[in-house]
């Protein structure tokens, strides 16, 4: 299946899985333009506008070792960025910053690698340990 996510005003507003043979032109190759323009017309919205996206690939890395596509698989709520065609999550807090290479969100001060539990804390602007 493929994956392609509806955009307005640069943000995720669904995704949806399309089956791969949709996408096959003449020469069976997958053309992602081939299953923008079935979107378009499965919905009657000549114009919305439709960009693929891979479930396998975060943070620029292709899970199954394939070629990663768009950063991130898309979600309702992320921002496509077209100067970097990538998929950006939100930003989880103020402080955190974007990550060039995943576009993924860092927090300022690295996570304790350690086996315990931590979350962010934005008011001291790091990283608390979770007890149970």
């Amino acid at each position: 299946m493929a994956s392609f996510a509806k955009i307005e005003n640069n943000i995720v507003i669904t995704v949806i899985s399309v089956v791969n043979d949709v996408l096959k032109d003449s020469n069976g190759i997958e053309q992602e333009s081939i299953g923008i323009q079935f979107l378009k017309t499965l919905y009657n919205e000549p114009n919305a506008i439709w960009k693929q996206t891979s479930y396998n690939t975060v943070g620029g890395v292709h899970s199954l070792g394939g070629i990663p596509f768009r950063k991130n698989h898309a979600g309702i709520g992320y921002v496509y960025d077209s100067q970097r065609d990538a998929f950006i999550p939100p930003k989880p807090f103020n402080s955190w910053i974007l990550n060039e290479q995943t576009c993924n969100w860092d927090a300022p001060v690295a996570r304790p690698n350690d086996n315990n539990i931590y979350s962010w804390n934005e008011e001291i602007q790091n990283w608390t340990l979770q007890t149970i």
